[in-house]
């Protein structure tokens, strides 16, 4: 069976595009493997050997952050001089993790990705310094974030590592879910 389309919904008309989006340079994706049985289920995160991860060559772990981000919050942007982080949401969450390559020279320098996190997936996101990063919480509960850092926190000015931007270096838009 062949049809027209009216002319108004050929004027609309798009083929969606499903081609992975471009990757920025150093961030990496660990697909997780969940067991699960009658009683429960376990994640394994990653197994550390003298504080070296085994899935992400070349990460030891210094620190392991917790945080928590209420249902409709933003928490963004962040980004790091030295710092790699890796982020793990468990998948009865949801988040939106937005990146954005802000370093000068990078072969991926402006690139922006977002992903999904939990959603009932695992993974780990590791995130190379100079990466601005940030979420939104999509889900109706508060979400979990655990994150393993390889340089250990500091809250003085002189030696923190961290610095921000405005939540909407991006647009405001970026935050939006995709509808269509």
């Amino acid at each position: 069976m062949t049809f027209e389309l009216t002319d108004r919904a050929r004027e609309a008309f798009f083929h969606q595009d499903y081609s992975p989006a471009r990757r920025i340079d150093g961030v990496e994706i660990v697909e997780l493997r969940r067991f699960n049985d009658d009683g429960g289920a376990i994640t394994e995160l990653g197994r550390l050997s003298e504080g070296r991860h085994a899935q992400l060559d070349g990460f030891e772990v210094r620190q392991i952050n917790y945080s928590e981000v209420e249902p409709g919050a933003i928490k963004a942007y962040h980004m790091h001089r030295r710092q790699t982080d890796v982020w793990y949401v468990p998948p009865r969450d949801k988040l939106l993790l937005v990146l954005h390559d802000c370093r000068q020279g990078s072969a991926t320098e402006g690139v922006t990705m977002r992903l999904v996190l939990g959603d009932g997936n695992g993974r780990l996101v590791r995130i190379p310094p100079g990466v601005a990063h940030g979420c939104a919480n999509l889900g109706t509960h508060r979400a979990q974030i655990l994150y393993f850092v390889d340089v250990q926190f500091s809250a003085d000015p002189e030696q923190t590592d961290e610095g921000r931007l405005p939540w909407d270096f991006l647009g405001a838009e970026i935050w939006e879910m995709v509808k269509g």
